[in-house]
């Protein structure tokens, strides 16, 4: 799937409710769903700054395939499930992709609005962050 598809599948997903709250209960359950980490990348190089709380994020490129694999994690139940999202949006495409990657499901499905201001800080951080693992990767290549 493209990463637009992607994203409209979670605007769909989280157009079936108008209550933040039922929004927020499908984040979590998100968070609850994401892989765990593996501890050894639970390291402060991982550790994503700007977030409150504990944010890792590891990035893997398959140079074969050009893709790249991020894995990620939380230690706050709300900040997991947005790794997540933003996990299964960007992960498993090329380093062009995600530096071309226009998020708009962030605005669509409400974010924008209803993240608290260091929480939606963080987010951006996150995907920050994501943008520059698929910098580094495609210089690397180049």
């Amino acid at each position: 799937m493209t990463i637009n598809e992607i994203q409209d599948q979670i605007i769909d997903d989280f157009s079936a409710f108008d209550d933040w709250m039922d929004k927020y209960q499908m984040i979590i359950e998100m968070g609850n769903n994401l892989e765990p980490l593996d501890e050894k990348y639970k390291t402060t190089q991982n550790l994503i700054e700007g977030c409150q709380s504990r944010v890792w994020l590891q990035a893997d490129h398959d140079e074969e395939t050009d893709l790249i694999h991020f894995t990620g994690d939380s230690d706050a139940v709300i900040v997991k499930g947005l790794v997540s999202l933003v996990i299964q949006v960007l992960s498993d495409h090329t380093p062009d992709e995600i530096l071309n990657a226009d998020l708009y499901f962030i605005e669509q499905i409400g974010l924008k609005e209803n993240l608290s201001p260091t929480r939606s800080n963080g987010f951006l951080s996150m995907i920050k962050q994501m943008r520059i693992y698929a910098l580094a990767f495609k210089a690397r290549n180049s």
